[in-house]
């Protein structure tokens, strides 16, 4: 794994490279980031020389090569330690002011800080206020120690030992190794080449379903179609537009399937060529399209897929879900109501083989129950 260790200015600067040690003994390659500020605590010559590789933290070098960006998509996970309250201030604002931030900001990664500071500046309500911010955007920030700080002061705000950050970054979680492939959003049929048939899924449930799977360990591909909100760190995402788009993005192995995008019941027969003029009258001959989660189903039978039946409102959400489990061979379907569409909140019911489980929430509440219940299925099949 590759991982990019952001070291910022605070004293405990100089435990990165016990960090870095520990990492790379466990067979990972370290990419040490050093500001400038925490070069006044730890030597550049040290950090290369445990990590094994050359160090330039500034950011107007080799401007051409856009290293801001390469450090970020190389990162499999970005670490920082230590994280001083500056740092975690600059993070929760977005103040991409030196080569650590820009690198931060212009990756995917999974993000995990261990924040280091005195006491009082780790209790202050804007400090706190900060890590309750990266929190909810799904980075993990360690809860720092109770011990010695510098000079005379003891309390809490001391980096953690490295053996307690190294189980932190790569303990393990309930689905730790698992692979899952998470499909969000709306298909689009082409009419014309402006036109479409849509539909109107924002795609936030499949995006909060695939966080949830992401914070318990698992290794998560996105397949997003037509979404315009942003896109969770730390998994991998693929676009697609078209049902054949996504239908050839979802042909890969997974160990849990989980269909989530609204995908288009038809397709235009003959798509018109160009931009179909106003003033043509035209009948749109719809041809159907294949059912991507039961195609999925039976080619992959070790894979415990989830469908989801969009059902009107007022219909027997519990009734249509089961005929659907029957129908398309899935391990289990979420049914929900048309009113859920661009909602903030919905309510779930799953039917699996083994009965029927309801919840109604937002849909960050609802994405994290999912996966909750759908691991608990998975135990007793």
């Amino acid at each position: 794994m590759r991982i990019l260790l952001g070291i910022t200015g605070g004293i405990a600067a100089y435990k990165a490279a016990n960090l870095i040690r520990a990492f790379t003994e466990q067979g990972h390659t370290v990419q040490a980031l050093p500001t400038q500020n925490a070069l006044r605590f730890i030597g550049k010559a040290t950090l290369e020389a445990l990590s094994g590789t050359a160090i330039d933290n500034d950011m107007y070098q080799d401007v051409h090569e856009v290293r801001h960006v390469e450090l970020g998509a190389n990162a499999d996970l970005i670490v920082v330690a230590p994280a001083t309250a500056n740092f975690l201030a600059k993070l929760a604002n977005g103040i991409a002011d030196d080569l650590l931030m820009n690198a931060i900001l212009a990756s995917t990664s999974a993000i995990y800080v261990c924040p280091a500071m005195h006491t009082e500046m780790w209790q202050n309500p804007a400090t706190q206020a900060n890590v309750a911010t990266l929190r909810a955007r799904g980075i993990s920030v360690m809860k720092p120690a109770s011990g010695r700080l510098t000079g005379s002061d003891t309390g809490p705000g001391r980096l953690p030992e490295t053996a307690d950050i190294v189980n932190f970054v790569m303990g393990q979680k309930p689905l730790s190794g698992m692979t899952v492939t998470v499909t969000a959003g709306g298909t689009r049929e082409p009419i014309d080449q402006v036109r479409f048939i849509g539909n109107s899924s924002s795609g936030r449930m499949g995006i909060e379903i695939a966080t949830a799977y992401r914070d318990q360990g698992a290794l998560v591909l996105l397949i997003a179609c037509n979404i315009e909100i942003p896109m969770p760190l730390g998994v991998e995402v693929i676009r697609a537009s078209t049902v054949a788009e996504l239908d050839q993005a979802m042909d890969n192995p997974c160990d849990i399937m989980v269909m989530a995008a609204a995908v288009s019941d038809f397709r235009i027969d003959k798509p018109f060529k160009g931009k179909l003029p106003r003033g043509e009258a035209r009948t749109i001959d719809l041809i159907p399209t294949s059912d991507l989660i039961a195609n999925f189903a039976a080619n992959h039978t070790d894979t415990f897929c989830i469908a989801f039946a969009l059902v009107e409102d007022g219909a027997d959400v519990e009734a249509v879900s089961l005929e659907k489990l029957s129908a398309k061979g899935v391990s289990a379907v979420a049914g929900n109501s048309i009113g859920s569409l661009g909602s903030e909140s919905s309510e779930i019911t799953l039917v699996t083989k083994l009965g029927t489980l309801k919840r109604s929430g937002t849909k960050i509440e609802l994405g994290k129950w999912l996966v909750e219940a759908i691991y608990k299925i998975m135990s007793k099949v």
